[in-house]
């Protein structure tokens, strides 16, 4: 979508015009990804005529809304799976793909002292109720089992899950007080590079596969210069600097 942004200017008693095309680039952001893209969609806007609208979600959600012609033009999933899928199926822009983060999964807690590095409360089971995003529909929710299953301690723990359809609602889960401990995305739970509140535990990653976040170009946005400035964008140091800061790595 095209906004026409007029410029005028008197230089010595002539009138010179000139338009700026920009584009507005709708954008599904997997919910792990919200906070830093926030920031991210924020300095892109301050550097460029673009406007960014942003949508959260679930990113099984969204590939299933792709798929039925909703109006986005950039897609930055929670995994690789979604949109090498949908690569497949023709809708993204050929070569448009790539990895623009790598996500991190914590253990954590609103209560001071309660995680610590050898998982003490999760091992001993000393806790109500444990927080993790649905396997079925979120990355961060295969991890957090992949990283159960390597503890030995899935079985035990299970009767006591509670599962978000997407790692957002499992962050409010543990937020709120309504599970005393939870797997969260680093993202969430750090703010220029220092987790802020309570006490949590960084997973070693060895225990659970990557989380590459792939974020591809739709084939919506074939035409739109916005869409492809802002891709290019996230590969910025400016960008690069937020990601980091959110807890991710970068390839």
């Amino acid at each position: 979508m095209k906004l026409l942004k007029g410029v005028m200017m008197l230089t010595l008693g002539f009138s010179i015009s000139s338009t700026v095309l920009a584009d507005v680039v709708h954008v599904a952001v997997a919910s792990n990804f919200t906070a830093a893209m926030k920031d991210i969609a924020a300095q892109f806007e301050k550097d460029s005529e673009h406007t960014v609208i942003l949508s959260f979600g679930s990113s099984g959600k969204f590939f299933a809304q792709i798929q039925n012609g909703a109006p986005f033009e950039v897609f930055l999933s929670a995994d690789q799976a979604k949109p090498i899928a949908l690569e497949k199926a023709g809708f993204i822009v050929p070569n448009s793909r790539f990895t623009y983060a790598t996500g991190t999964l914590a253990l954590w807690s609103t209560k001071a002292d309660f995680v610590d590095k050898n998982y003490t409360n999760l091992k001993k089971g000393n806790f109500n109720k444990l927080a993790l995003a649905n396997p079925k529909l979120a990355p961060y929710g295969v991890a957090a089992e992949e990283v159960l299953t390597a503890l030995n301690l899935k079985n035990s723990t299970q009767p006591k899950w509670v599962m978000g359809e997407n790692i957002s609602q499992t962050y409010q889960f543990v937020a709120t007080d309504n599970a005393d401990l939870g797997f969260v995305a680093l993202s969430q739970i750090m703010d220029n590079g220092i987790v802020t509140k309570g006490s949590s535990w960084i997973i070693p990653s060895e225990l659970y596969s990557p989380i590459r976040q792939d974020a591809v170009l739709l084939k919506t946005a074939q035409n739109n210069d916005g869409a492809k400035a802002l891709l290019k964008y996230l590969h910025s140091d400016t960008a690069q600097h937020i990601i980091y800061d959110y807890g991710y790595k970068t390839e």
